[in-house]
């Protein structure tokens, strides 16, 4: 029987600074962030949730021995897109709201069930942050 994957339950993305990462994802997206100690040798973990999702912080400075992770970490190189019930203008106020710039949109994309129409801004590290409601 062929291997079926459901859904994503987290993703981890690389950051030059887990605090300044940390609390843009809580202030600028609601997130809520959840701080765990891994064991000894590791790097202690951060990770903002969202939904039944979330996203660990990996600090760039962390080794692979501290957090077994990809072959090439790089801070800023993400683009991901987060679901709201809000409406783009609503989420393009918001952002300009919390001093983030607005990159593009309101606009119509294709999302994995259709058209969503998509704001975009940057994270801290310059990751591409879209931020979509489906039409």
């Amino acid at each position: 029987m062929p291997l079926a994957i459901e859904a994503l339950d987290h993703l981890v993305i690389n950051v030059r600074d887990v605090e300044v990462a940390a609390d843009w994802y809580q202030r600028v997206l609601g997130m809520t962030r959840e701080d765990f100690d891994p064991g000894p040798g590791k790097v202690r973990r951060t990770s903002m949730r969202f939904g039944r999702q979330k996203i660990n912080l990996r600090p760039l400075s962390a080794s692979k021995e501290e957090w077994f992770t990809a072959d090439h970490e790089k801070a800023g190189s993400d683009d991901l897109c987060f679901l709201t019930s809000a409406s783009p203008q609503a989420v393009a106020d918001h952002l300009r709201a919390c001093g983030v710039a607005v990159i593009e949109g309101p606009a119509d994309k294709r999302g994995a069930m259709g058209t969503i129409v998509s704001v975009y801004c940057r994270d801290p590290d310059g990751s591409l942050i879209e931020i979509s409601s489906y039409k």
